[in-house]
């Protein structure tokens, strides 16, 4: 079967599906010059399977948005486009896994226990413990 048509054969891609890694885009937002450009194209690029992504996990719609926001955000300020390689491997999977762990995270931030997990505090003065 000819490469055309094997591609005739797989679905088409759709809104949510992660497209075509574009390189150079990926290297341009990792590096100074034409980093806001190159950023804000990967932004749109990955903002729909990101988003799809998060919502089949169970987030509502506003919870998934706010956590694709939240994820670009980090993404840039911690600038780990910056150490991206095109040999280590694909962008989409590093994308995946990097996103994995930032929903991990923040899982773990939204349901861990407060200072003193709900107990009721008690007082420990030294001046107490002095047997009198």
């Amino acid at each position: 079967m000819s490469s055309s048509e094997q591609g005739a054969n797989q679905p088409a891609a759709t809104e949510g599906w992660f497209k075509t890694t574009h390189w150079s885009v990926v290297l341009a937002a990792g590096a100074a010059p034409h980093r806001s450009d190159a950023l804000a194209k990967l932004c749109q690029v990955y903002w729909p399977p990101i988003y799809s992504y998060t919502r089949k996990l169970g987030h509502g719609p506003e919870d998934a948005e706010d956590l694709t926001q939240e994820f670009f955000f980090r993404l840039m300020e911690k600038d780990y486009l910056k150490s991206l390689d095109r040999e280590t491997g694909k962008f989409r999977s590093w994308l995946l896994v990097v996103l994995k762990r930032f929903l991990a995270n923040e899982w773990d931030r939204a349901n861990c226990q407060k200072r003193g997990g709900g107990r009721e505090i008690l007082s420990l003065d030294a001046q107490d413990t002095e047997l009198g």
